[in-house]
């Protein structure tokens, strides 16, 4: 049954997680605050940042997800029109349109670098959250992700694979290029883990 205005107080909502919170101000379309509201959390949602609590203090979040709690500043500057408090109709259903960005769009493109945003997420998270990444790249931004999930490396445009091993034994660049051109190399730990990924191929 859905909430109802008269059954959450300020702390209850402050103690729910997001998704829930945007099951209660959902119910609640006749309030323009809180469709702003239900506007600014899905977009937490979008970037797998469903689950923490609204009030949860900002320090006790781990570093991926700090990271991606940025990404959704960008997002609601970008997406939320600050007069009605709610989604930009022309970019509701995509807040970044594909294709080439315009002049103004080039002229505020952003380099965004992001060390491991994945930490943490379910694949169904993960797979969102590169939709929001190709996103950025759509309106003329570009992306830069240390990142060890498959996934994630998988969809890049261009790979800088470190190695050959880890900590002391690695540092050394051992193969760039797009994601199929590392799946060749030989020599690469990423390239044998991405060809099973890219071609379902035994190691």
């Amino acid at each position: 049954q859905s909430p109802t205005r008269n059954e959450w107080s300020i702390a209850d909502l402050l103690d729910a997680t997001v998704d829930d919170a945007v099951e209660f101000l959902s119910a609640l379309d006749g309030s323009k605050p809180a469709r702003c509201a239900v506007a600014m959390l899905k977009l937490l949602q979008e970037v797998g940042l469903g689950y923490p609590r609204v009030g949860q203090p900002i320090n006790t979040l781990s570093g991926g997800e700090s990271q991606r709690l940025k990404l959704v500043q960008h997002l609601t500057e970008a997406t939320v029109d600050p007069e009605s408090g709610i989604r930009n109709p022309k970019q509701a259903q995509n807040p970044f349109a594909s294709g080439q960005p315009s002049t103004s769009d080039k002229c505020r493109s952003t380099l965004f670098l992001f060390d491991e945003p994945t930490t943490g997420l379910h694949f169904d998270d993960i797979r969102q959250l590169l939709k929001v990444f190709q996103r950025l790249v759509d309106a003329g931004h570009s992306l830069i992700v240390i990142e060890h999930n498959l996934e994630l490396i998988k969809c890049a445009d261009w790979v800088i694979d470190l190695g050959p091993e880890a900590g002391d034994e690695g540092g050394q660049v051992v193969a760039v290029g797009t994601p199929e051109d590392i799946a060749a190399c030989t020599h690469s730990h990423t390239g044998r883990a991405l060809r099973e990924v890219l071609y379902h191929a035994p190691q």
